[in-house]
């Protein structure tokens, strides 16, 4: 089982000193990777709804002070050795796909093939607006045709598209990924969308259980929803094996609910013991990676936090 933590794109502790501090600090203490969040703008009025809110508010945007992703994944790789980047998750619609598409392969090249693409389709209305993306409502076939675009870039000698968003034809694409095969793809979400993308494109699903319309916050739920996964991949022509499913827990701990919205035990609530207890079953149901956000205002706070993580829960497996 692979862990991973949420490394700050926004804020103060995204400055470079507290970010160099985080990553590395993660490294040394032996976590496998770090993911990282993705807003251009954020508009300061923002009537779509927030899909892991019960209320539908976005309560991160802060200040509006963010690092743009993709050039904070490069930054990271600099300042780390081991340490796999994750994006979590890249708004596919927000990049032009060859543009994207080179970008990741570069800093995939640089880092000696430690990038992972976590993708979703986008849920910020005003934000495409603000940056000029392809239409909002068209939101799901661009993403999946960018998709469909990246692996063509990356792993074809002469490759060439022509759909709807994306068309290219006698180009070279150069260098590709250092990884075989092109950067694995972690497919965001938890509606049937999100499953059938998965199905078709992704090496893993990467549901996050706190959506209030698709909850996966329980075995029972998350189980229900690697079955359909599995269903979906196989009519997809795929074997269902060959995806795996990475979990993202925002929080841990007792300060959550100890109560998932079915009546079972919500997933990484609870003492460290009953948290060891999840990742076991969790293993048994395939999942091979977790990550989480782990507490506190400082760079010390945090390592603090994460290190009691470690000691006290994994030392438990």
């Amino acid at each position: 089982m692979q862990i991973g933590f949420s490394a700050p794109t926004a804020g103060p502790l995204a400055a470079l000193d507290p970010l160099v501090r985080l990553c590395t600090g993660a490294e040394e203490a032996g976590l496998a990777y770090a993911t990282f969040s993705d807003h251009v703008v954020i508009p300061t009025e923002i009537a779509s709804p927030y899909p892991y809110s019960a209320t539908g508010e976005f309560t991160n945007q802060g200040t509006g002070e963010r690092n743009e992703q993709l050039i904070e994944l490069a930054f990271v790789a600099a300042r780390t050795g081991k340490l796999k980047l994750v994006t979590s998750v890249m708004v596919v619609p927000h990049r032009p796909a060859v543009l994207a598409a080179k970008q990741l392969a570069t800093i995939d090249v640089l880092s000696g093939g430690r990038v992972i693409l976590g993708i979703g389709a986008g849920w910020m209305k005003e934000e495409f607006e603000a940056i000029g993306a392809p239409p909002f409502a068209e939101r799901g076939k661009v993403t999946d045709e960018y998709v469909a675009a990246f692996k063509e870039l990356w792993t074809k000698d002469r490759p060439s598209f022509a759909g709807a968003y994306v068309k290219f034809d006698k180009i070279t694409f150069a260098p590709k990924p250092a990884q075989k095969g092109g950067i694995p793809i972690w497919v965001g979400g938890e509606s049937g969308p999100a499953l059938r993308r998965t199905a078709r494109y992704g090496d893993a699903w990467y549901p996050i259980p706190n959506n209030p319309a698709f909850p996966m916050d329980s075995l029972g739920r998350l189980t229900a929803g690697i079955a359909r996964l599995r269903q979906l991949t196989a009519e997809a022509g795929r074997d269902p094996k060959s995806v795996g499913v990475t979990v993202r827990f925002p929080r841990w701990g007792e300060g959550l609910p100890a109560k998932a919205g079915d009546g079972e035990r919500k997933l990484f609530s609870g003492t460290p013991a009953d948290i060891a207890s999840d990742i076991k079953a969790l293993a048994k149901l395939g999942v091979g990676a977790i990550d989480t956000g782990f507490s506190g205002s400082t760079v010390p706070e945090i390592l603090a936090d994460m290190k009691k993580f470690k000691s006290e829960v994994l030392a438990r497996l």
